[in-house]
């Protein structure tokens, strides 16, 4: 709980759309000792929060256990706290997002994957299989390739586009910061010292290896039964993008199957 003789820590959440990546950034934001990102607030299973029954308590109620009443950790003097919620989230009840925009101060961290279909592929990987993380010291059997229909692939591609512009919407300019997942994994200090000076919390070169690895390093075509089905669907439409093959884009996704997240230290910490 928060000292009630100091002012409360500066707020921020991290919303996404799920399997965007937003573990692997809280795991790094919580290297900082300035900072503490306890999890997803409305996930009844997280365990960061010692309260299962807290998902019982009004809207307002659950911001101000977030963000006043917040979990914290002996190691750190916490200025700047967070939590994070996924889309989906939102659904289960309705008036939240417009009491998080309510809050005083709130800084927002929005997380967006380059190609949505890779984000419903690992969200269907991740139900098939029920391993919804997997660590370093997992083992290395790649998850199953999945099929996808054309409704849920427009349905998810739609939801994205409308949650991406909700948020860009209904929050002020200056209180969004946008990071892409795949620039997280390729330049995780740049985009972390990207993140420090947005909150206003001093410059931190992050020192250990992520512990969370990435589940899935395959190229779409080979992941996904039915892609070139998919893919003639879409051709001429907005989401013709999310189907691209070829030389350029293969190149992209071998570099980042190499990478398995780098350590946030291994690039310049920038101010």
């Amino acid at each position: 709980m928060t000292d009630r003789h100091m002012p409360p820590p500066a707020p921020f959440v991290i919303l996404a759309m799920p399997r965007t990546g937003t573990h692997y950034l809280e795991e790094l934001l919580n290297e900082h000792p300035n900072v503490l990102s306890n999890g997803e607030l409305l996930n009844a299973y997280d365990t960061n929060w010692p309260d299962k029954h807290r998902l019982l308590c009004s809207d307002r109620e659950l911001l101000e256990l977030a963000y006043l009443r917040h979990p914290t950790r002996s190691d750190k003097k916490v200025t700047h706290v967070g939590c994070k919620v996924n889309e989906p989230q939102f659904h289960d009840r309705p008036g939240f997002f417009a009491e998080l925009t309510r809050w005083p101060r709130l800084k927002v961290i929005l997380v967006v994957r380059e190609n949505t279909l890779e984000s419903l592929r690992s969200l269907i990987q991740a139900r098939q299989t029920r391993q919804w993380l997997k660590f370093s010291s997992d083992n290395d059997a790649p998850p199953p390739q999945v099929r996808l229909s054309i409704a849920d692939c427009e349905a998810y591609f739609k939801t994205a586009d409308d949650f991406h512009a909700q948020v860009a919407h209904s929050f002020a300019k200056a209180n969004v910061l946008e990071i892409e997942y795949e620039s997280l994994l390729r330049e995780p200090a740049t985009c972390l010292a990207t993140i420090w000076d947005f909150l206003g919390v001093p410059a931190f070169r992050v020192r250990g290896a992520a512990v969370l690895q990435r589940q899935e390093t395959r190229p779409l075509e080979h992941t996904i039964e039915n892609f070139h089905e998919l893919r003639r669907h879409f051709a001429h439409g907005p989401y013709a993008r999310f189907f691209e093959v070829g030389e350029g884009k293969r190149a992209v996704d071998d570099r980042l199957a190499t990478e398995s997240p780098a350590p946030a230290a291994s690039a310049p910490c920038l101010r």
